[in-house]
This record gives structure tokens, sequence and C-alpha cells, in this order.
């Protein structure tokens, strides 16, 4: 869900070369039968099947155009407390893809929104156009996580994302 983080992985900068930008495209989605909780002592979510599948679905992104050198770096970032999943996500349908290092400009932001506001009316969920995405699930123990509430994009764009934009490469 961010781009910089994501160019930043795959690229090695979180702003990486036009010709490189245009590779990779996102569309807003959502993950129904899943929840997204904080990792303790850690910035980042922790991807878990939900036990209330009727709850409101994990609202993310698909990203499409990725390589398998990018698949193996993200792997590696990833680490072993995640595995990495077959998925059926929903889409809006007829939205268009979205340049994903275009973060600043709202419109992936705003696609989001309204996948958020579909989600919760269920005539706008159902004529979503489901798809097959990859995920990333948790499978360290779940004594690791806040399952007291979800982990907030928010809240982690406005307090940590400037870090893990500029981290080291070590660090990430």
């Amino acid at each position: 869900m961010a781009p910089a983080i994501l160019h930043r992985i795959i690229h090695g900068s979180p702003t990486p070369e036009p010709w490189q930008q245009s590779l990779i495209a996102s569309r807003p989605a959502l993950l129904p039968g899943y929840r997204r909780h904080r990792v303790h002592n850690a910035d980042y979510p922790a991807l878990i099947a939900s036990e209330t599948p009727d709850l409101a679905p994990v609202i993310g992104v698909v990203v499409t155009g990725i390589t398998e050198g990018d698949v193996f770096r993200l792997d590696k970032f990833e680490g072993s407390e995640y595995e990495k999943r077959a998925v059926r996500v929903k889409v809006i349908k007829n939205i268009n893809e979205t340049d994903p290092s275009q973060e600043g400009d709202g419109s992936l932001h705003h696609a989001l929104d309204q996948t958020a506001r579909a989600g919760l009316d269920e005539r706008a969920y159902q004529e979503m156009e489901e798809v097959e995405a990859m995920t990333y699930v948790w499978i360290a123990p779940t004594e690791n996580l806040d399952l007291a509430q979800e982990w907030d994009f928010e809240q982690f764009k406005k307090e940590k994302m400037k870090w893990w934009v500029e981290a080291d490469e070590s660090e990430l």
C-alpha cells in the first residue's frame, strides 16, 4: 500500500527511474476473511485469517507488473514470519490501474476510499470483480500480535513512513 516502500524494496530507491515506475501498476482491493494487526514492537502489520469472516475485509492493493526478481526481493524482505499464499480479492470494476509511484497525487488513496465504501455496501461489494492475487500471511505465533485492534495504515504513514522510505538497505 506504500508505493515508496515497494519501490525501495524492489528498485532500491523510493523514487525509481520513470521506466521502472512504468512497469508497475496498482488497483485498490478488498481481501475478505482476513484481519490485519500490528506486530508487537514493530511498525508493520501481520495479515491473519479471521475467525469472524463476516467482518469488513482488509483494504489493500493488487500490484501488477512485478518480475520474478521483484518477488524474490519481496520474499526476502518479508522474511520467515510470513508465508506467501494465493488469495481471492475483490476489486472495483472499471477502475483504471494506478501508477503506485504517484502516491502524493491522492488518486490511489481516493480509489481506496471508494473501495472501503463499496466494501460496506453489500450490493456494491457483490458487484466487484474477484481476482486472484498473492499475499504474505503471518505464520509466526499470534502471541506476537496486538489482536485487540487492527493495524492503522494512516497512523503508519504519519508516524513511521519516513523512516521506512529512508532506511538504509541493511535495515530493510
